[in-house]
């Protein structure tokens, strides 16, 4: 061997000897031992790290906003929806409105184990953390807690921080809440397409019904719409789509034969139901924008807090009946804008009719019409009170007479049969404000009953009646009947209407005339639910129905002297011929801005009132020349929108009879010879003396006028002291003189109205 090969041999020998020592250390530093060692203690700091997560991380003492944002649903009172408004449309619903077999549909298609598992999925959840460490983005594996703790507790983002909570508060919230909540939160809160969000949403956007009203094959398919909502939403997908729905469909049903939730034979009968194309949701449009305003006025008068409101959850009932609210709508169009052509009038663009139907017996808003709706017209006319209500307002001096007692200047007291003097621009006496008025059209009357100035609405009576009273007195009476007494300044023009008021506050004090003095408040919410996690809270209300502000016998008695209005006064153009029962006051103010009738029947009180208000910046203008006719006044158009409605709604019934205690009135027949006051004026009359009493009139057949006992029944029959005295025979100074203009029919505003002077 050379030198050469002997030096590369030792050269090689040396470094096989170094390899073998490196190795040699190498293994003396890894050895099974020590790797075990290191996994082990990786695994304890791993369950150390989870523990003092665990320990670190709480369930949230609330969920996050969206999750709990809700639609407020309000509906009709047969319960049907009306509307649903709200950023988000969710109604959640408590487990126990929910069928058994549709609970067991969602746990079929998502999570078999949901009643046994502690609720995570530790398998599903690792390959979900693993997908979301290589960027693969949201991986399945969840259990239907999981789904829960993420869509009401966390967000929908995906990192392994938001991953770890999940785990976290999904085994403190299987702990804490217990299955059957944990089942009505997810469903609650899932999304299923077609912005409905959660399953009573889901049923009305897919099948048009209630939850509870699902079936076992609806559920099927709503649960399978969670994996892909708008991939199986039937309208939107495609052929391909529509198939793996169904194979969803399928497999949901299947499972749930195999945890003998449905039976073999059960599945073989179950059909594929096709849900409904979409519907739009009832939106804020016509008369509804009003109503649903209206509604959150009364709730959040009532204690309900604005910001709870917004968040949703709310179910609202109204007293509207859809057929009545229908039926003044369709009166509205027949009986005005039908007449109404504001391209060629432009004071038909001026009118604006407001009205209030209510049931006397519960104090419930029946139907409401507040004008051409959202976005035409946002103030609500039906609870507008900055037009006067005019002579509608006459029937609360006569009541604030009767319930004092009251007199006149000489000593008698004040009734329907006592006579005043009506002539015109008569000064009022025993008043601390000269104050004459004049009548509807400069008309003159003489003696005349408080009956017969009611029903022709004379000026100069109920001027002078307001000072017997006393002012203050008669405004006591008003504010006890529901009007708003800030509106109300105690000057003798207040005697004429002047205040300010709305319809909906004159149904409610005409409401309590035909309730027998009981008060009653007109309220449109009838009921309203809260649903919070599946828990159902009902809001206290008041009661429409109060105590009594008038004694019997004298609402009853306004009831009879309202009679007279219909059968021979101002409203007997446009109500007195109907087959119903029907009392009830015309009025028109200062310079035609405004015309009214408010009028009831034994079971409905309505109100309507005619504005005429400027489409340029809102301001009380005349009505005059509306419809092509002369003034406007509340024989008119707002009793014929009265009358057709009411003939709609009664379907031509008679209804039932005014129950009334009553002896005086128009539904009664009066005593032989009114009692006369002494002239309440120093000046003597033009005429003299006093005229004869009014001739009476026979009650008409099939009317009953008077019962034995002497206690009014049945219809209230035609005034019998109500005609004009000889020397003012003529038709002037009512409110509709019964003549046509000559424009095809449309009623004539030339003679009638109580044209309130401008105090």
């Amino acid at each position: 061997m050379g030198r050469a090969e002997a030096r590369r041999a030792q050269q090689g020998s040396a470094r096989r000897a170094e390899q073998k020592a490196e190795k040699s250390g190498i293994r003396r530093f890894f050895t099974w031992k020590k790797l075990l060692g290191a996994f082990l203690g990786v695994c304890l700091l791993g369950i150390l790290g989870f523990i003092g997560l665990y320990l670190y991380v709480d369930v949230p003492n609330d969920g996050n906003r969206d999750a709990q944002l809700q639609s407020n649903v309000y509906k009709y009172a047969d319960g049907k929806v009306l509307a649903r408004a709200g950023q988000v449309n969710r109604e959640n619903v408590p487990l126990s409105r929910i069928p058994k077999a549709v609970q067991h549909t969602f746990v079929a298609a998502e999570n078999k184990t949901f009643y046994q598992d502690s609720g995570v999925d530790l398998k599903g959840t690792l390959r979900g953390i693993f997908n979301t460490l290589r960027g693969q983005g949201k991986q399945g594996g969840s259990t239907i807690t999981q789904q829960y703790v993420k869509n009401y507790y966390l967000s929908q983002e995906q990192t392994v921080s938001r991953k770890l909570q999940e785990i976290v508060i999904s085994l403190k919230v299987d702990n804490k809440l217990g299955k059957d909540k944990i089942l009505a939160g997810y469903i609650n809160t899932s999304y299923y397409g077609r912005g409905a969000y959660g399953i009573q949403a889901a049923a009305q956007a897919y099948y048009r019904k209630d939850v509870d009203k699902l079936t076992v094959s609806e559920g099927a398919y709503l649960a399978s719409l969670l994996q892909a909502p708008n991939q199986y939403d039937w309208t939107l997908a495609t052929a391909d789509g529509k198939k793996r729905a169904q194979e969803r469909w399928a497999y949901t049903l299947n499972n749930m034969v195999e945890m003998h939730w449905l039976s073999p034979q059960e599945r073989a009968k179950q059909k594929f139901e096709i849900p409904k194309a979409p519907k739009p949701l009832p939106g804020m449009n016509g008369q509804t924008s009003y109503l649903v305003t209206e509604a959150k006025k009364e709730l959040f008068a009532q204690g309900v807090d604005e910001k709870s409101f917004d968040a949703g959850g709310w179910t609202i009932t109204l007293g509207i009946e859809k057929d009545k609210q229908k039926a003044l709508e369709k009166a509205v169009k027949r009986k005005l804008t039908d007449d109404l052509d504001p391209k060629h009038r432009k004071v038909d663009g001026d009118a604006q009719l407001g009205a209030t139907s209510v049931d006397p017996k519960t104090g419930h808003i029946v139907a409401m019409y507040g004008g051409a709706g959202y976005p035409q017209h946002y103030t609500n006319n039906a609870t507008r009170s900055d037009y006067q209500p005019a002579s509608t307002f006459k029937p609360l001096i006569l009541a604030s007479a009767m319930e004092n007692k009251a007199v006149t200047q000489g000593g008698l007291p004040i009734n329907p049969n006592t006579i005043y003097d009506g002539h015109n621009r008569r000064p009022v006496v025993g008043g601390s404000i000269p104050f004459a008025p004049p009548n509807e059209d400069e008309h003159d009357y003489d003696k005349i009953t408080v009956q017969t100035a009611t029903n022709n609405s004379v000026n100069a009576v109920f001027a002078q009646m307001g000072a017997d009273v006393g002012l203050d007195k008669v405004k006591d009476t008003a504010v006890k009947l529901g009007l708003d007494g800030s509106k109300i300044d105690v000057k003798p023009a207040m005697t004429l209407g002047t205040m300010g008021a709305s319809p909906l506050q004159m149904a409610g004090a005409y409401a309590t005339l035909d309730n027998h003095g009981k008060k009653v408040t007109p309220t449109l919410v009838t009921k309203a639910v809260h649903s919070v996690n599946g828990v159902d809270a009902e809001q206290p209300l008041k009661d429409p129905i109060g105590d009594q502000v008038l004694s019997r016998t004298t609402a009853d008695t306004l009831t009879s002297v309202l009679a007279g209005v219909v059968n021979d006064g101002t409203a007997s153009q446009s109500v007195k011929n109907t087959a119903y029962h029907a009392v009830g006051k015309t009025g028109t103010s200062d310079d035609n801005k405004s015309a009214w009738f408010v009028g009831y029947t034994p079971k409905l009180v309505t109100s309507v009132g005619m504005f005429g208000e400027s489409p340029k910046g809102g301001a009380q203008v005349t009505l005059k020349g509306t419809g092509g006719g002369g003034r406007v006044n509340g024989g008119g158009y707002p009793a014929q929108v009265w009358a057709d409605y009411n003939e709609s709604v009664l379907n031509g019934s008679t209804g039932a009879d005014f129950d009334l205690e009553a002896e005086l009135g128009a539904g009664v027949p009066p005593t032989p010879t009114p009692t006369p006051s002494a002239t309440p004026s120093s000046t003597p009359s033009p005429s003299g003396s006093p005229s004869s009493s009014p001739s009476e009139k026979p009650t008409p057949s099939g009317r009953p006028s008077q019962s034995e006992s002497g206690t009014p029944t049945g219809r209230p029959t035609p005034s019998q002291s109500s005609s004009v005295p000889p020397d003012t025979g003529q038709d002037g100074g009512t409110e509709s003189s019964g003549t046509t203009s000559g424009t095809g029919g449309r009623p004539n505003s030339g003679k009638g109205g109580d044209n309130l002077p401008g105090f």
